[in-house]
């Protein structure tokens, strides 16, 4: 579940290295995330040959991802089913169409609503804690629409670097 300390990651996203499969030559992953903010503009991510999409999305550094957000007003065209993986280089749609838990990081059925109103989805944080890299697969949409399209992405968690640091802990004797 997200806590009060966990931020934006977008501001993270190496803008140069992000790539998304199957996108619409008009419609591009990198418009909805080059502001590394929330998008709030009209631009979109459509499909473009079929309703399948896979967004690769390396960070500068380690973080910690504890939610999703994926905001879309397409209805039908909203992301449904959805696959994540971490810090794997190079993914294609062979490597992730028929990956399930645990070889994919978490499966998730995303509801209308919560597309619709961009709330955040929790992950299963502890395969999460070290991100180098975060891939999601849109495996299929709302409607069966033949385009998936998606206005904002987000990831809420922190970075490792700004987790507590244990190491001045000494062990306490029992006397």
């Amino acid at each position: 579940m997200a806590t009060k300390d966990d931020v934006s990651l977008l501001e993270h996203i190496d803008l140069q290295q992000v790539n998304c499969l199957n996108e619409s030559g008009a419609h591009t992953f990198s418009s909805i995330v080059a502001g590394k903010a929330l998008n709030t503009s009209t631009t979109h991510l459509l499909s473009d040959a079929d309703e399948q999409l896979l967004l690769n999305i390396p960070f500068h550094q380690t973080v910690r991802v504890r939610a999703l957000v994926i905001k879309s007003s397409g209805g039908e065209q909203a992301p449904k089913r959805v696959k994540l993986f971490v810090n794997r280089p190079s993914l294609g749609f062979d490597d992730v169409q028929d990956a399930e838990e645990p070889e994919a990081a978490q499966v998730l059925d995303i509801s209308e609503e919560d597309v619709k109103s961009g709330r955040p989805i929790p992950l299963r944080f502890v395969r999460f804690q070290t991100v180098t890299s975060l891939h999601i697969f849109v495996f299929s949409n709302q409607g069966e629409a033949e385009e998936t399209r998606i206005d904002a992405v987000d990831f809420l968690g922190v970075t490792a670097e700004t987790t507590k640091d244990l190491s001045g802990l000494k062990k306490q004797d029992d006397h």
